[in-house]
């Protein structure tokens, strides 16, 4: 049986509430995808009968695997390549210098999806910035669903996967072949501290971070989540650091203590006032060598 106006509307509010993801209305067929294999696993005939059984029911397990099956989950290695290239060249030669004294470096990647995001920043400290192996470095890594976040904890992908974005020398030098899969190696997993957080929900404590990666999930929600948001992932930066959005993001008219900055093909932002980024592009033997 199809979805009637009633069912997509119970759907549409559940995501709403619980992840303040604002879904379509037109979207049917997305909700069919994503939630017939759930409907079919619970034995049920379709997904208008899942509904049925959610309806009249406290918040469940079921419930909080159809919310989560309604997020995106789209990513790849190294993503759209241009935000790392310009965290290469020029936003950690920057920060690097800024926190020497300190010989500390903090990084969130605060829409993690199955892992791609962070293993990409993982390989490339390790290959281009070899002056980092005394330091210590914390990469944080989080995501809605605590499914993705226990799937990129694994770091184990497939051939599609794999062959999307990453240069094969970071797959020869990073990952295991295993059985039909590729498996991130453990020093590598090891390095990235994994957590489940709606980020339109209260936030933990968290560190101050001299990098936050944002990318391709403020699209998601409304313009007023996107701006608390936004106000809060400032709060959590410091003074030198760097704001990634995906690159159909920003904050115009939505957050006044981030700025623009233009690094190459890649727009990043910075707190009002700050110097980071700014002037030329600083190369990799400054910032330490050109990698092992």
């Amino acid at each position: 049986m199809a979805l009637v106006a009633a069912d997509m509307t119970f759907i549409r509010q559940l995501v709403l509430e619980r992840s303040a993801i604002a879904l379509d209305e037109k979207q049917h067929y997305l909700v069919e995808a994503r939630l017939l294999p759930l409907a079919r696993e619970a034995g049920l005939p379709d997904v208008a009968a899942l509904v049925s059984t959610l309806r009249n029911r406290p918040f469940s397990e079921q419930h909080r695997r159809v919310v989560e099956a309604m997020t995106t989950n789209e990513t790849s290695f190294f993503r759209d390549i241009h935000p790392f290239e310009t965290l290469r060249t020029r936003v950690l030669p920057k920060v690097i210098e800024s926190r020497k004294a300190e010989k500390k470096l903090t990084i969130w990647c605060a829409a993690c999806s199955t892992g791609q995001e962070p293993y990409s920043i993982v390989m490339l400290l390790r290959d281009q910035f070899p002056v980092l192996r005394d330091w210590s470095v914390r990469l944080l890594a989080s995501d809605f669903s605590q499914n993705m976040v226990e799937r990129a904890r694994r770091g184990r992908y497939n051939a599609l996967e794999v062959g999307r974005g990453l240069p094969a020398l970071c797959l020869v030098k990073h990952f295991d072949k295993v059985g039909a899969e590729w498996e991130v190696k453990a020093p590598l997993r090891e390095a990235v501290e994994w957590f489940q957080l709606n980020l339109a929900g209260p936030w933990p404590s968290l560190p101050t971070f001299d990098i936050i990666f944002i990318r391709n999930v403020l699209i998601y929600f409304k313009p007023e989540i996107r701006s608390a948001i936004l106000e809060k992932g400032r709060r959590h930066l410091a003074p030198h650091g760097v704001l990634f959005l995906g690159t159909t993001e920003s904050t115009h008219g939505l957050c006044k203590s981030l700025e623009p900055e233009s690094g190459g093909k890649t727009t990043y932002y910075r707190p009002v006032g700050a110097s980071v980024g700014g002037g030329s592009a600083v190369t990799l033997a400054q910032a330490g060598g050109k990698g092992r």
